[in-house]
């Protein structure tokens, strides 16, 4: 992905995205984004570009590879509002969002030195010019995009909301979707009596060891609903057979972000655990329980969530396909739960019973076991209406969104206030209904002429990784040949689905906000496990039209660019090539290598999990990549925390490899258009301008919270470290500057990959 805050990075806050059955989006399959989104209920507006930390996304079986993460798409995040809310965000008077230019003068501090310092130079000014909004963990250009893109989403959704004759069926839906979002009056009026069905089955169940059996139905009614608890399931691409679509199993049911904020120890880790048994504590007495009673209850959810956490996997090893893919008969996997009646989850999260099983995390399930039958039925009656309040959280009364609020935002990433109503139900529907909502944006904000030149930027960049694989000199010729086969086929999707996804069995009703949610997490839910044994449908998106954010999916072997992400600043049709190649042309390029990093290169061409590489080709190709991960594991990115270079190694070796081919494919194409590339615009060269548009892809002004967050869970690097890691190592770099060897920007020894 490209980037950390979600696919929809900051994409990711364009849509509201829940676990489906446990799982993220895209059910369990490889996945790579520029960035990287927030947990939905956690984080309603925060996958890929960037990357996904949401509360529904744990991702189980890692592989999506995203361009970024953005913070989340969860309503958690926002104030829970009244019709208008009497503080925050949206008390204020409403802010007109404008993109950022394609080329931004006004970010560089042309006093610094681009020698000592690229990022300084390129994105000196941002910071000064941009401050953090309190309804933001930070602002880059990912959050102006998806701040624009919000704003014309909020557009085509209140016309739709007016209602009258004129709407198609699809129109209805995210209109009434929406209406009912911003229905702050209702939600408070109702209370709790949307979601007390639920609540009361859990309270139904006994409290002696027999209840115990009749969890299993309870957990799959509630998973099929987004509520992540116990573990995750869902389908996913068989890794070794592409073709086939698989159920799969793994670890879940964490609150925190990820095991290690159980386990590691330090003032701050303490600090979180007690503010997080501390919000339990809070949303079971809001829910009904007495104070002292709460407090106990939360306790035990914190014992408990402990447990599973240290039998699960941590954020590295989740990286590793070969880790996580363990296919196997379904008895076998029933054996590692004694005593559970599988087939009756299966019923009631409505899955087909399947005869066999990717169970991803063999170590979790026993454990899971073990601590079900030890720990009393009191404390996992807590558990589950904990996860079932806070996943709902946005449609409930106001306390308990902004209790959410508190500790997900506020707490954990440094967020003063939640973001005004109409951005969070703008992404509510963006997560639910994604693909009606887009395909009346696409109509609106994606130009024909944007698709068609974008497709050639990606052909150039195709072109520029064919001839950079010939000039590989440590590479031998079979795997060259295995790696040109592969890139000739990697599938370009652009902008939008060529089939538009169908709503019709959906009800949305205009005056039923939570079962609006509930009933678009079960829809979403049983469209991902009906295609459990059926024949893999290679049109699919993992991303909706509108997301600021862009995706390599290794089993499908393509590489994914939304229309929300083909909008200036990333792609600006009124800049020179040099801009937009820097930009948008980086962009396709780290997707494009993310085929080949150290996890994308144990896929072949036609996605499935397979070496193709010589012995001799991948030692030397991890030595290259160790490189890497010292290069950036350098890095301190707050306090005393540093960038884990090995969690982040996929998307460090796709922002360099991706920024050398773009560079390549745009010298060979000025050079094809006649481009005096020592000419000045605005006063730099071509090259220059490329660079700086490189660099400014990752200007950002971040709080430290949001940092801290993002370096303990996401594999993206912090914005800054983009721009000068990836800088560092380019050959083409020097020359446009005039830096001399040894400089900062030009060390002695660099590193390498593609």
């Amino acid at each position: 992905m490209l980037d950390r805050r979600g696919e929809m990075g900051k994409l990711g806050e364009a849509t509201e995205r829940r676990s489906y059955a446990g799982f993220p989006f895209r059910g369990a399959g490889p996945f790579a984004a520029l960035r990287m989104t927030d947990r939905r209920a956690r984080v309603e507006a925060g996958s890929s570009l960037r990357s996904e930390r949401k509360k529904e996304g744990r991702v189980i079986a890692s592989g999506l590879v995203m361009l970024a993460m953005v913070p989340g798409t969860a309503f958690s995040q926002q104030p829970a509002a009244g019709a208008v809310d009497g503080q925050g965000a949206s008390a204020k008077a409403e802010e007109v969002y404008k993109p950022v230019p394609g080329f931004d003068v006004s970010s560089i501090d042309a006093k610094a030195d681009p020698c000592n310092d690229f990022y300084r130079f390129a994105c000196g000014q941002f910071a000064a010019n941009h401050p953090i909004p309190a309804d933001q963990p930070g602002t880059d250009l990912f959050y102006a995009l998806y701040n624009v893109n919000t704003q014309s989403l909020r557009g085509i959704l209140e016309k739709a909301a007016a209602g009258g004759t004129g709407r198609s069926p699809d129109e209805q839906k995210i209109g009434d979707y929406y209406k009912s979002c911003m229905d702050t009056d209702a939600i408070e009026k109702k209370g709790l009596a949307s979601v007390q069905p639920l609540l009361g089955q859990i309270d139904g169940l006994g409290d002696g060891m027999m209840a115990k059996r009749d969890l299993p139905p309870l957990i799959g009614r509630l998973q099929r609903g987004g509520v992540d608890i116990f573990f995750g399931f869902g389908e996913q691409q068989d890794l070794k057979d592409a073709t086939k679509q698989i159920a799969s199993a793994g670890q879940g049911g964490l609150g925190l972000p990820e095991k290690d904020y159980y386990l590691r120890t330090g003032a701050k880790d303490e600090e979180i655990r007690k503010q997080y048994v501390a919000h339990v504590a809070k949303m079971l007495t809001l829910a009904g329980s007495k104070p002292e009673a709460a407090q106990k209850e939360a306790e035990g959810v914190m014992r408990f969530e402990t447990a599973l956490a240290k039998a699960s996997l941590g954020v590295v090893d989740l990286r590793d396909p070969e880790k996580t893919y363990h296919l196997e008969p379904i008895a076998k996997f029933e054996a590692s739960m004694p005593g559970v009646n599988f087939g009756q989850f299966e019923e009631a999260v409505h899955a087909p019973h399947v005869t066999e099983i990717n169970d991803q995390t063999p170590q979790f399930f026993p454990a899971l076991m073990h601590e079900v039958r030890d720990t009393d039925m009191g404390t996992l009656k807590a558990y589950m209406k904990y996860h079932l309040l806070t996943s709902v959280s946005s449609r409930l009364p106001k306390a308990f969104d902004a209790e959410t609020f508190d500790f997900y935002s506020r707490k954990l990433n440094g967020q003063p206030e939640q973001p005004a109503r109409w951005k969070r139900c703008s992404n509510a529907v963006n997560g639910a209904m994604g693909e009606a909502l887009g395909k009346v944006y696409v109509e609106q904000y994606f130009a024909g002429d944007s698709k068609a030149k974008m497709l050639e930027m990606v052909h150039d960049i195709e072109h520029a990784m064919d001839v950079d694989i010939d000039s590989l000199e440590w590479m031998s010729a079979p795997t060259k040949l295995r790696a040109k086969e592969k890139l000739n086929a990697v599938a370009n999707k652009i902008g939008y689905p060529e089939k538009w996804r169908d709503y019709s069995a959906l009800e949305i009703k205009p005056e039923d906000a939570l079962g609006n949610l509930l009933r678009a997490d079960a829809f979403e839910s049983d469209r991902q496990l009906a295609k459990i044994g059926k024949p893999v449908d290679r049109g699919e998106w993992g991303m909706t039209p509108p997301t600021v954010n862009a995706y390599y999916d290794p089993s499908m072997n393509d590489i994914n660019f939304p229309a929300g992400i083909l909008q200036p600043a990333f792609y600006d049709k009124s800049q020179d090539d040099a801009v937009n190649y820097g930009h948008i042309g980086a962009v396709i390029g780290h997707e494009l290598t993310h085929g080949f990093d150290d996890q994308g290169k144990k896929f072949d061409a036609k996605g499935n999990l397979s070496d193709w590489w010589t012995t001799e080709d991948t030692k030397k190709f991890e030595a290259r990549t160790d490189c890497i991960v010292n290069e950036y594991g350098g890095f301190t990115a707050v306090d005393d925390v540093k960038v884990n270079g090995k969690l982040t190694l996929g998307e460090n070796t796709a922002d360099n490899g991706g920024l050398v081919l773009a560079y390549m494919a745009y010298l060979d194409r000025a050079k094809k258009d006649g481009i005096d590339l020592a000419a000045k615009k605005e006063g730099y060269t071509s090259p220059q301008r490329f660079y700086i548009a490189y660099a400014q892809n990752w200007c950002e002004n971040a709080r430290p919270e949001q940092v801290r967050t993002q370096v303990l869970q996401d594999p993206h690097s912090p914005d800054h470290f983009r721009a000068n890691g990836a800088i560092v190592n380019q050959p083409g770099f020097a020359e446009a500057f005039g830096c001399k060897k040894g400089s900062p920007m030009v060390p002695a020894g660099s590193c390498r990959v593609w």
